[in-house]
């Protein structure tokens, strides 16, 4: 008998906390490729979960940048470098409760486990890699796989599909308001943490932690249990 359900994790924000790496790396490419000082990480926020593309769109309308589609493929390109210039220098721990959690439903026989991230192949591996993540163990979906970033539901439906269980009886875990609105849109429950932003502008969810330390197998198998 196969699995009954399927538990998803989003990698940026939710595994580990990336986003600060990611706002590293890009504010050097602001400055370096596009000459604009005082970005911020926040200036970053619009564009969380949507993919490298709208995460470097949402600084430069900050800045009131306009950019090509030959600059953003260029800033694209050059923050994965940079990004992954600093994993390779400095390690990113699992943020606490993940890797309890993973362990949890990696054992159970009732779950099927995936990965499924809007990043690249590349730097999302570096990332899981650094953070320890057992990910040759579950079914692993990213950005290379996809046509549509989230807010479409692709990424999660292929990852539902791959696993072979109904979007139904799959629950996401994902931490930005677009990666919750592609949870629901794919017919998924979500749990979104607070990891990278505000409990209020997460409310689509239908579990909101401040941490995954509350999170278990039981506050899973509730969810959707009677989905």
């Amino acid at each position: 008998m196969g699995a009954l359900y399927g538990l998803i994790f989003d990698v940026d924000g939710v595994i580990a906390d990336t986003e600060a790496v990611n706002a590293r790396a890009s504010i050097e490419v602001f400055a370096d490729l596009f000459g604009v000082s005082g970005v911020v990480r926040g200036d970053f926020e619009a564009g969380l979960g949507r993919g490298a593309k709208e995460y470097v769109l949402a600084a430069a309308k900050v800045h009131s940048l306009e950019l090509s589609a030959e600059q953003i493929e260029a800033a694209t390109k050059l923050r994965q470098e940079y990004f992954l210039d600093i994993l390779s220098c400095e390690s990113l721990a699992a943020f606490a409760g993940v890797l309890e959690l993973m362990g949890q439903v990696v054992d159970s026989p009732d779950f099927g486990v995936a990965i499924a991230t809007s990043s690249t192949l590349e730097k999302s591996r570096a990332v899981l890699e650094s953070a320890k993540i057992p990910y040759r163990q579950m079914v692993y979906v990213n950005g290379n796989d996809v046509k549509y970033k989230k807010p479409d539901p692709e990424l999660f439906l292929i990852a539902a599909d791959r696993l072979g269980i109904a979007p139904a009886k799959c629950a996401v875990i994902e931490d930005a308001p677009d990666g919750v609105q592609a949870a629901k849109a794919a017919g998924a429950k979500c749990i979104a943490v607070t990891n990278s932003t505000t409990a209020d502008k997460l409310s689509q969810a239908d579990l909101i932690c401040n941490s995954l330390e509350h999170v278990n197998l039981e506050t899973v198998i509730g969810l959707l249990a009677n989905s």
